[in-house]
């Protein structure tokens, strides 16, 4: 299957180190051979990259490695595929606009009967299992909520039905999910997602997949607060917690704002 990055900070931060070592997995490291993307919010504004070819090998990925993109919030996918052609149009992670702002998506694992989900303010623009269910779940949120919830008692409301659709669509099999509109991360775990919250005072991290370390005190300040989710954990020298299955965070400025679906131990 597909594995998933994400990253949400308080300030303005690259993904080069955890990347570096996601890349490798696209092709070098794991069997991810077809094709990557990956979307950046930063300063009001959104851009992604995407190649279909493995991102082990990809000059666009490499070049994401040396240039570091500032971002409060991104989203990685490294594909392979089981739904879908190689090609572009199949290549996450994938964009459509709601409430005046961009929504990017990213969906690892494979769902049966998805083509009965019923369509109405989004279409596809390739023939994956991913785009469609992604079409669904903002159309159903659009038809409940037509504008952008404006209080907290809207947003949660959005938050619980959120939840609800990425259960329905576990149902139909495995739906990991990254979702994120520029102010907020939202990761659901079906099967498998783990993440790790750096903070003062930091450390160094070794990746798993590069000959790769990093002292984290030299780059950071004492305010610092970044997040990464991951469908495995990028680093061999920290302790990585897993969501899980059916557990819905809700992410910003690199917290956990609310959890739905965890039961209490």
């Amino acid at each position: 299957m597909c594995e998933l990055l994400g990253m949400s900070a308080n300030v303005p931060t690259d993904i080069c180190f955890s990347f570096t070592g996601f890349l490798h997995r696209g092709g070098g490291t794991g069997p991810h051979r077809d094709g990557w993307g990956i979307a950046f919010y930063e300063e009001g504004g959104y851009r992604d990259f995407r190649d279909p070819h493995p991102s082990v090998h990809s000059p666009i990925a490499r070049l994401i490695t040396d240039y570091p993109i500032k971002s409060n919030i991104v989203i990685s996918h490294i594909r392979q595929a089981n739904v879908g052609q190689v090609r572009l149009a199949n290549t996450h992670p994938f964009v459509r606009e709601m409430w005046g702002r961009p929504w990017c998506y990213a969906h690892n694992g494979q769902l049966a009967g998805w083509q009965t989900l019923p369509l109405s303010f989004y279409r596809p623009v390739g023939d994956t299992d991913s785009e469609h269910a992604f079409c669904w779940l903002l159309g159903e949120l659009r038809g409940r909520f037509p504008e952008r919830p404006a209080s907290d008692a809207e947003r949660q409301g959005m938050w619980r039905l959120l939840h609800q659709l990425c259960e329905r669509l576990r149902g139909l099999g495995v739906f990991n999910l990254l979702l994120a509109d520029g102010d907020y991360l939202y990761t659901f775990c079906s099967t498998k997602l783990a993440h790790i919250t750096r903070r003062a005072p930091f450390g160094r991290a070794s990746l798993s997949d590069a000959e790769l370390t990093v002292n984290f005190a030299e780059h950071t300040t004492p305010d610092d607060i970044v997040s990464v989710i991951a469908t495995e954990p990028l680093t061999d020298n920290e302790a990585w917690e897993r969501m899980a299955p059916g557990e819905l965070l809700v992410w910003r400025d690199g917290r956990i704002l609310a959890r739905y679906g965890r039961c209490p131990a």
